[in-house]
């Protein structure tokens, strides 16, 4: 069989949306309110673990990568994450995150918080963009396609039902809600160009498929380590 078009393989990867965490209950019963500030605390403390790992990541897909237009683009992605400068980047916002639900930026660092779980299916994508196939490792960041419409969410959420998060610390939702989409549209275009035959577009699809398997593990690992009755 050959290869689909665009629009049909597009919708193959957009498919993947319904494996996506938003539809975790542990994400569900944040965006209702339903979350205690232990809760707030084990899964901000546990996702810096994926924030700080994601330079990592976009570095090996750089390294890997051939296409000179595609790193110069793609490295947008890591100055994101660590800034230009000290003070700056998607990570010291997540640090002011860790701060706003009363956790102190040493104990991010240190990684005390971190359930075993969601450190192995970090370091497994991390690992996946080291030794994939650089357009898998890309097709494996197009969960940022889901990503508006559940930061959106979670923003929204946030303000609503956790007023006693300091509202200065939700600056990194903020700007994801920008970052994700521009993102998403360039590793799409990336991904289609690039994958021209049939076995490339299903190794596309299911390196997708696997980081959704990613962030869905991390929240089971999270959401047992943190239950509702504490």
């Amino acid at each position: 069989m050959g290869a689909s078009g665009p629009a049909e393989f597009i919708e193959a990867l957009r498919a993947q949306s319904q494996r996506y965490h938003s539809h975790h209950a542990f994400h569900v019963k944040m965006n209702e309110g339903r979350l205690s500030r232990r809760q707030i605390q084990g899964w901000v403390a546990n996702r810096f673990y994926y924030q700080k790992n994601l330079p990592l990541k976009d570095a090996a897909i750089i390294s890997n990568c051939p296409e000179p237009a595609v790193r110069r683009r793609w490295i947008q992605r890591i100055l994101d994450q660590d800034g230009t400068a000290e003070g700056e980047g998607g990570i010291e916002a997540w640090l002011r995150l860790g701060e706003a639900v009363g956790l102190t930026r040493e104990e991010l660092w240190d990684e005390r918080h971190v359930v075993p779980g969601v450190r192995f299916a970090v370091d497994a994508y991390v690992n996946f963009a080291r030794t994939r196939p650089w357009i898998e490792a890309v097709a494996a960041s197009l969960t940022e396609l889901f990503a508006p419409d559940l930061m959106a969410t979670r923003l929204a959420a946030f303000e609503r039902y956790y007023p006693w998060i300091d509202p200065a610390g939700l600056a990194y939702f903020r700007a994801r809600l920008t970052q994700a989409p521009r993102d998403a549209e360039h590793a799409l275009d990336v991904v289609v160009k690039f994958c021209r035959t049939a076995e490339q577009q299903a190794k596309a699809v299911a390196a997708l498929a696997f980081k959704c398997d990613v962030l869905w593990s991390m929240l089971d690992a999270i959401e047992r380590a943190y239950p509702d009755s504490e």
